[in-house]
């Protein structure tokens, strides 16, 4: 028997609780499963915005996850045969300026996401393999940052900003699965990046998320908890080394019927790699590889992650 994600209540009753992925490189407890940013966006480099331009610095990034697993509330694999398929490509538009608040460079951005997904489920029952499947390609929710502060100072970049994720995407209380998350989600920020005279580098991102309730089905995610790392040596233009993320949902999903307050973690390292040569035709680029392991209440698979960037 197979069920399409036309059948609304029956689905948003059984994944209730699951947490599955919406953005390109995680799922969580949080409903719909869509923190405000993928991982991977923040490895080498982190703590360094674009030098203040005349016009702006742009950006482009592509994340392809999948995952054929998810894991229940104590880690154990769910019997639910999964295989999922998550990927999204943003435009990023970043201006820097000379304009100073507290000793830090002033800047703004937008990014603008879009998503591709498919997800097939077979869930065992007494009577049966139930099948869900959905698929969508469309406009996620647009990101504005209205204020980012640069500070520098000998081998030490420090960057904090505050997000703010509008309910611009494409979403349709009825679909398993949606681009748009149909709330706000506020995020304050802070990352650095140290890089030693020898060219050893420790990079860092730290990121809490606050989601407002969604309206259409009652439903208000946990604050969520993100901190990507990257370390590595620079080789020429060429930086070489690990980097990964860690991810916890620090309070409770509020919604009817929820037990157990669908608190989602899980945790990825891999392979990292950017260049970087001012001058250069070829554009800033960052390619990393991630394995995640021990999730709870989410999917559980691999991401690899594309970005580049420009200045002008």
């Amino acid at each position: 028997m197979t069920i399409h994600s036309k059948h609304p209540r029956a689905v948003s009753r059984i994944f209730l609780g699951i947490g599955l992925s919406a953005l390109a490189a995680t799922a969580a407890a949080v409903e719909g499963g869509a923190p405000i940013t993928p991982f991977g966006i923040y490895d080498f480099g982190a703590g360094i915005a674009p030098p203040p331009s005349p016009v702006a610095a742009i950006g482009v990034r592509a994340n392809f996850y999948q995952a054929d697993q998810i894991r229940d509330n104590d880690g154990k694999r769910s019997p639910v045969d999964t295989t999922l398929r998550a990927n999204s490509f943003g435009v990023a538009v970043l201006k820097m300026t000379d304009t100073k608040i507290f000793g830090a460079n002033y800047g703004f951005s937008v990014v603008v996401p879009v998503l591709d997904m498919n997800l097939d489920l077979g869930i065992p029952t007494p009577g049966g393999t139930v099948k869900l499947s959905d698929s969508n390609a469309a406009q996620g929710d647009i990101t504005v940052t209205p204020v980012m502060l640069q500070w520098v100072s000998p081998g030490l970049f420090q960057l904090a900003s505050l997000q703010i994720q509008a309910p611009t995407g494409y979403y349709r209380k009825d679909n398993l699965i949606n681009p748009g998350t149909n709330h706000w989600t506020i995020s304050p920020t802070y990352a650095f990046t140290y890089i030693t005279q020898g060219g050893f580098e420790v990079s860092s991102n730290i990121q809490l998320n606050f989601h407002t309730r969604n309206n259409d089905t009652n439903y208000r995610s946990g604050v969520e908890y993100q901190h990507e790392f990257a370390v590595g040596q620079h080789v020429g233009p060429f930086t070489l080394g690990v980097g990964g993320y860690y991810y916890q949902q620090i309070t409770d999903d509020d919604a009817q019927g929820l037990t157990n307050g669908n608190r989602a973690r899980v945790a990825a390292l891999g392979p990292a790699l950017s260049f970087f040569s001012p001058g250069a035709l070829v554009p800033t680029f960052w390619v990393h590889a991630y394995r995640e392991f021990g999730a709870r209440n989410r999917a559980q698979g691999s991401l690899i992650t594309l970005r580049a960037a420009w200045t002008f």
